[in-house]
């Protein structure tokens, strides 16, 4: 897989290293959505840049998004969108100052930036990965939000917590080697259930512009932060909101190596042609996950009714589309306090852990969705019911589902 990382690190099959950007997370309510399409459309669609002498630059091939990382997340909850700053600065501020104030009001973009690590590879136990990503920054008290795109994994923190995210790794037992250029480098952690290969769905949670490093003493073992989580999801009324009628499916976009260029082209617009009908369509999405980034093809986890909005269903431009469905179990964050941190290690965990011991599950393919106020676990469909279960035995620590 080619990278265009200013740092990175291989663990076998997997890939950790920081992209090159400082992205922004925007938090618009589903009643003000409409007001912000085009916008949306214009981040996903306005695949080139400018350089220094004025001059269109767009992407040396089919399939190459200009931006190393970009999520646009409509959910029941909220639209949440990810993307570099200055597209933030372009795109949705000055609209912002068009709105009517008291939409204006609702409609929130982060102050502080964001690095994001991505981390790829190929494997199976889905749900270790999760925790096995997670719980170094959890333990240091570190507020992160997760994504699994359908290639890749990708954790957001705050651009000035990004050298304790390494000392964190370090003290977990991953090698880090400065870099020539840049304040990270090479990372590898022989040890580390990371060396289990991957390749599954979805996606991570936490709430919106935390301070970088909680006030809170960080937790001395996974099981305290487990207990932490779930007293803390109690106590600020959080429980999981379960609809079994959103059937997700995640899916990649087909490139064919051996196309023509014309040929590439002209399938990659009339799967762009499927995201924007999705977009736009009327009532907007129940769920749809879209994730870009400049080194993969397009990753989408999307509601498996919006398929006959592409040509042919997608046949022939969605890697996945037959593959097993899914069910999200979304937790609202809203209420949260901004020094909350570790949710997503704690949910993981307490899932990982409920799962174990099941007949015939020798493993948990959970993936974890981070929006700017709400986290969502994505399950297999046939997990759902054990899933739920697991969580119902967090009660006495604090939550149940409804």
């Amino acid at each position: 897989m080619e990278q265009s990382m200013t740092e990175s690190a291989t663990l076998l099959n997997a890939q950790i290293g920081f992209l090159d950007t400082h992205v922004a997370l925007i938090h618009i309510p589903l009643l003000a959505y409409p007001l912000f399409v085009q916008a949306i459309s214009q981040l996903l669609l306005r695949n080139d840049t400018v350089d220094d002498d004025g001059n269109t630059i767009q992407p040396s091939r089919p399939w190459h998004f200009w931006h190393p990382f970009v999520n646009v997340s409509i959910t029941p909850n909220e639209c949440s969108v990810v993307c570099p700053r200055t597209e933030a600065e372009t795109l949705f501020t000055p609209l912002l100052a068009c709105l009517d104030p008291a939409i204006r009001a609702t409609v929130t973009v982060s102050k502080e930036d964001y690095s994001v690590m991505m981390i790829g590879g190929e494997g199976l136990e889905a749900g270790q990965r999760v925790l096995d990503l997670t719980s170094p920054l959890a333990m240091a008290g570190i507020p992160i939000f997760f994504f699994t795109s359908y290639w890749s994994d990708f954790i957001l923190v705050p651009l000035k917590a990004r050298s304790k995210v390494i000392r964190a790794l370090e003290d977990r037992g991953f090698v880090f080697e400065a870099a020539d250029v840049g304040e990270a480098g090479h990372m590898a952690n022989p040890a580390s259930p990371l060396l289990q290969s991957h390749h599954r769905n979805s996606s991570s949670t936490s709430s919106f512009d935390f301070s970088p490093i909680s006030g809170t003493p960080p937790a001395s073992s996974i099981s305290e932060l487990q207990v932490r989580t779930f007293q803390s999801l109690k106590k600020h009324g959080v429980a999981p909101i379960l609809d079994k009628t959103i059937e997700l499916i995640t899916c990649a976009g087909i490139k064919d190596t051996n196309a023509s260029s014309l040929a590439a082209n002209f399938t990659e617009g009339k799967l762009q042609l499927g995201l924007v009908k999705c977009l736009t369509s009327r009532p907007p999405p129940r769920f749809f996950s879209l994730t870009l980034t400049n080194t993969e093809s397009a990753s989408v986890t999307l509601d498996k009714s919006l398929l006959h909005l592409f040509h042919h269903d997608g046949e022939d431009l969605l890697l996945g589309k037959d593959g097993p469905e899914q069910v999200p179990i979304t937790l609202d964050l809203s209420n949260l306090p901004p020094e909350s941190t570790g949710i997503v290690c704690g949910v993981a965990s307490k899932l990982i852990e409920g799962m174990q011991g099941r007949i015939g599950r020798e493993m948990f393919n959970m993936s974890y969705l981070s929006t700017a106020k709400a986290g969502h676990v994505i399950v297999y469909e046939d997990e759902l019911d054990d899933a739920i279960e697991a969580l119902h035995g967090a009660q006495q620590n604090g939550v149940g589902t409804h």
